[in-house]
């Protein structure tokens, strides 16, 4: 099952609404980090990126609700991707969270969390002088 989580009720039934209209069944429930639907795996590509760009279009307006109320009034979280695709929500404090989304924006948040993941999923011993020099070597 693929998760999506979300910080507003009204948000995540328009997500589950715009989901069954393509034929995909969900699964509604309240987590501790947030209120989550599920859906299969098993679905076609073309569908699943419809519903990803919707639940990516879904946590702008989230965001953009949070900035509007002054502050997100509970724990806050950031979906990112692991390297085979799962995802996954780092949860955060709602101070850091804002903090956060002063200075980047969703997808770069997002990118940076894939990162690391990456990075710690599939580690480099390569330490960053080595990289760096490396770097500076195609560069002439």
């Amino acid at each position: 099952m693929f998760e999506y989580i979300f910080f507003d009720a009204a948000l995540r039934e328009r997500f589950v609404e715009y989901a069954e209209q393509r034929g995909v069944p969900c699964t509604s429930t309240d987590d501790t980090l947030g209120l989550v639907v599920a859906i299969p795996e098993d679905i076609p590509d073309d569908v699943a990126d419809d519903l990803e760009r919707c639940h990516d279009a879904l946590e702008d307006e989230q965001v953009n609700l949070s900035k509007a109320e002054g502050d997100l009034k509970r724990l806050a979280g950031f979906r990112f991707y692991l390297p085979n695709g799962e995802s996954r929500m780092l949860p955060v404090q709602t101070e850091m969270a804002n903090r956060l989304l002063a200075a980047f924006n969703l997808e770069e948040i997002q990118g940076l969390l894939g990162e690391v993941a990456n990075c710690t999923l599939n580690p480099q011993d390569e330490r960053l002088c080595k990289m760096l020099a490396a770097e500076k070597k195609k560069d002439t």
